[in-house]
């Protein structure tokens, strides 16, 4: 297999490269897509927000993650700081790293790069914790949040036209080292 690179992603100018990583490790449609590259270039004009890649030695995009600082005006913060209040948890959203997505090429993927890109974005925040969502099921995603020291702060999330609840997990920072 390709070796790997982890580094700095120019996002933007990558969007359909990391778009077409998520819609194979994610199952999104056609029309997902294109509302996400929306979503995408939006979140990348927010304070702070930044991304790195997992590039093969031909270039080719197999993996990236993204973030920025927590804002509670925020689209997703808004959607689930009930559900972490009703936890006693919304202080969460508060001094908060969000990790807005972390998808990996199932090509590519238990190669240890989705805990790569976690770690190293994270490394570089600036604040006590992170904060994301993921599907609420057992799965290998949740498995390795865990294994970073991400709990469930709320579950059973639900998201405006997303058809599955979701976990809201956090961990401080920096995340646990195996």
């Amino acid at each position: 297999m390709d070796p790997v690179a982890v580094g700095p992603l120019d996002l933007a100018a990558r969007v359909d490269d990391a778009l077409a990583v998520q819609a194979v490790a994610f199952g999104l449609s056609d029309e997902e897509i294109a509302v996400r590259r929306h979503i995408v270039l939006r979140h990348l004009a927010c304070p702070g927000a930044r991304a790195l890649g997992a590039t093969t030695s031909a270039g080719r995009l197999v993996g990236f993650v993204y973030g920025m600082p927590n804002d509670r005006v925020h689209w997703w913060s808004t959607v689930v700081e009930p559900y972490l209040r009703s936890e006693g948890l919304d202080h969460w959203l508060d001094h908060s790293f969000t990790i807005t997505e972390l998808h990996v090429h199932p090509a590519y993927q238990h190669r240890g790069l989705g805990r790569t890109l976690i770690t190293r974005i994270t490394d570089t925040a600036g604040e006590p914790r992170s904060i994301l969502s993921a599907i609420d099921t057992e799965s290998p995603a949740r498995r390795l949040y865990r294994s970073l020291g991400y709990e469930d702060l709320a579950r059973r999330v639900l998201f405006p036209s997303a058809p599955t609840p979701y976990a809201v997990m956090g961990a401080p920072l920096p995340l646990r080292r195996l």
